[in-house]
């Protein structure tokens, strides 16, 4: 009893962590400020624990995912800002038509391969939605790295739908964050769009 007590204070306290350091990314995403990615990758390998207990494991394979990239991301924005020191010299960009539809048939067949996986080879319990907010995560963070500013309206429809997930698991701290990031994506999607005009003139 008093094992499962510490492991329950545990397992609450790393969700709480993993909301903080989740803040931290969110809010210096916004200002497009480098320092986003190490609190991104920190937040992102407490999830990946958070998720496995939770049985939720395509979000599990997320948030390694984002671990990962977000080295990169780390890497491709300070080779961007490395002549300057405001860590914002990388440009904001819009997708191009092409770009988009090759976006979307990516996501489209990852959202396939994940739906298969979790059908066949896990215990999920939600694979259609799991496999759907992994796919677009996949693809927003990839656009991240980029600076492409329709990354936030990806971000504003994941978000929407994992706060109804995470309440399905029981994970609250976590769905505090999720609503704190859907609210935090319109001002991200409103203030990247606002620097991307200020680059026109």
């Amino acid at each position: 009893m008093l094992v499962e007590a510490f492991l329950w204070i545990f397992d609450r306290s790393l969700e709480i962590i993993a909301t903080i350091t989740g803040l931290l990314y969110i809010i210096y995403s916004i200002e497009r400020n480098i320092l986003l990615w190490p609190y991104g990758i920190a937040s992102s390998a407490i999830f990946v624990y958070v998720c496995f207990h939770a049985g939720i494991y395509a979000d599990m394979g997320l948030y390694a995912y984002y671990v990962l990239i977000g080295f990169y991301g780390w890497y491709h924005w300070y080779q961007g800002s490395a002549s300057s020191n405001d860590n914002k010299d990388l440009p904001v960009k819009k997708t191009t038509l092409k770009q988009g539809m090759g976006l979307f048939i990516i996501t489209l067949v990852i959202y396939f391969i994940l739906l298969y996986l979790l059908k066949n080879h896990t215990s999920s319990t939600i694979p259609y939605w799991d496999s759907f907010t992994t796919a677009v995560s996949i693809t927003a963070t990839w656009m991240l790295t980029q600076k492409i500013m329709e990354h936030w309206i990806l971000w504003i429809l994941v978000d929407s739908i994992t706060i109804g997930l995470y309440y399905y698991k029981g994970l609250y701290p976590a769905i505090t964050l999720y609503l704190v990031y859907t609210i935090l994506a319109f001002a991200g999607y409103f203030e990247w769009n606002k620097e991307w005009k200020a680059q026109l003139t």
